[in-house]
């Protein structure tokens, strides 16, 4: 359940910050949020993956 609603807001994360670059289609607004989008895929990579021991 925990996965699902962590993918869930990094969805919607994405849904509203696409919406900004559609509205405001400025090249460095647009590469803050593809990095901002970048960092977070990261943390939830490495938050939710399988860890070996």
């Amino acid at each position: 359940m925990n996965k699902l609603m962590a993918i869930f807001a990094f969805l919607v994360l994405v849904a509203f910050l696409g919406i900004l670059v559609i509205h405001v289609p400025r090249l460095d607004l647009t590469l803050v949020i593809g990095f901002t989008v970048l960092l977070a895929a990261w943390d939830l990579y490495t938050t939710h993956r399988a860890r070996k021991r």
